[in-house]
């Protein structure tokens, strides 16, 4: 591609690296804190528990 052609050597790099973080940050678990948060969050919207979940 010509396109590639014209890029600043740099850029493949940064562009490398970038992806690197990228994948790793997809791989980390989530947070403890934040898993806690979320099985509130499903408590609270369960049939049965006597929310109304109408609007």
């Amino acid at each position: 591609m010509a396109q590639d052609e014209k890029r600043p050597r740099g850029e493949d790099t940064i562009d490398a690296n970038l992806k690197r973080v990228y994948d790793e940050t997809l791989k980390e678990d989530v947070p403890d804190r934040f898993k806690d948060l979320l099985a509130q969050l499903k408590a609270q919207d369960a049939p049965g528990n006597g929310s109304n979940n109408a609007k």
